[in-house]
C-alpha cells in the first residue's frame, strides 16, 4: 500500500533529532508557535511622540540648547505650520524669530530649542517634509547670533538708567518723569546681564526677541540663501543631509 494510502498519520522517527518545537501550544489545535508569555517583546518604550526608544540609549542623551535655522518660502500661515509641527510633538523650543532674506519671496526662521541629540534630529526631518521649507540645519556653536530687548524702568533716577544704558551699548528710546524705555543688542549672555543690572530701578516691562543667528565666515548658514542664487530655480530639501552647511561660490 502507498503512503498516500496509509490512513496512519506520520510520526517522527524515535531514533531522529526532530523535536516537537511547538511549545506550550502543543496540545492546542489551531494555536500553532509558543504561548504569549514565551514570544519575544521588543524591548524599549515609546516617547510621547509614539517613537520607540531604548532606555538606556535615550539616558545617555542629555538635553541641550541648538540654533535650527530654516529657509521657507513666503507663504500664508508658514509660521503657524512651522510652530505648530514643533509644538504638537511637544518639543521645548526657546525662542523663534522670522525675517526676510536676500531671496524674494524667502524669509529665515530662526528657532531655539533644548532638546536630545534625537529629539533635535527629529525636528530637522519634520521641518524638511513641510512644503514651504526650502532647506533647513543646525547653526555651529561658533555661530554669530545676537537678540533685542526693550526694557521700560521707572524713572527716578535717570542719571543711573543713562549710565547703565551706555555701559551695555544700548540706546535710549523714551525718558520722561515716571518712566524710561531702553534699548539693548547683543548676544543672550550680555542681554541677561543687563536685564540683571536694571532690575535695580525696577523693571516694568519688556519686550524680548530671541536670538537670530548667522553661521561665521564664509559658511551658508542654510543652502538656498545667498544672493547669487535668487534667480535660479528653487529647490526644496528632501533630505536633511542636504542642509550641510557649505561655503559660498562665487556667481
Amino acid at each position: 500500500m502507498s503512503g498516500a494510502d496509509d490512513p496512519t498519520p506520520n510520526k517522527p522517527d524515535p531514533g531522529s533529532t526532530h523535536r516537537d518545537t511547538r511549545g506550550k501550544n502543543a496540545d492546542r489545535p489551531g494555536m500553532p508557535g509558543p504561548a504569549p508569555e514565551e514570544r519575544p517583546h521588543p524591548e524599549g518604550r515609546r516617547n510621547s511622540q509614539g517613537i520607540r526608544i531604548d532606555p538606556a540609549v535615550e539616558a545617555e542623551h542629555e538635553p541641550r540648547r541648538a540654533t535650527i535655522s530654516a529657509l521657507v518660502e513666503d507663504e500664508p500661515g508658514v509660521l503657524s505650520r512651522v510652530s505648530g509641527l514643533v509644538s504638537r510633538r511637544q518639543f521645548n523650543i526657546e525662542s523663534l524669530t522670522v525675517g526676510p532674506t536676500t531671496v524674494e519671496g524667502h524669509s529665515r526662521i530662526t528657532m531655539v530649542v533644548e532638546e536630545s541629540d534625537p529629539g533635535i534630529d527629529q525636528i530637522e526631518k519634520q521641518l524638511a517634509k513641510l512644503k514651504p521649507v526650502i532647506s533647513v540645519g543646525e547653526l555651529h556653536d561658533d555661530a554669530v547670533s545676537a537678540e533685542l530687548v526693550l526694557l521700560k524702568v521707572r524713572g527716578e533716577e535717570p542719571d543711573k538708567v543713562h549710565a547703565i544704558t551706555e555701559m551695555y551699548g544700548g540706546q535710549t528710546l523714551d525718558a520722561g518723569p515716571r518712566t524710561i524705555t531702553v534699548q539693548l543688542t547683543g548676544d543672550e549672555q550680555k542681554i541677561d546681564d543687563a536685564i540683571d543690572a536694571f532690575e535695580q530701578f525696577g523693571i516694568i516691562e519688556i519686550a524680548r526677541t530671541g536670538q537670530t543667528a548667522l553661521s561665521r565666515g564664509d559658511t551658508q548658514t542654510v543652502p538656498g540663501e545667498e544672493p547669487g542664487t535668487s534667480g535660479e530655480p528653487t529647490s526644496h530639501a528632501t533630505d536633511v543631509g542636504e542642509t550641510t552647511q557649505q561655503p559660498y561660490h562665487d556667481p
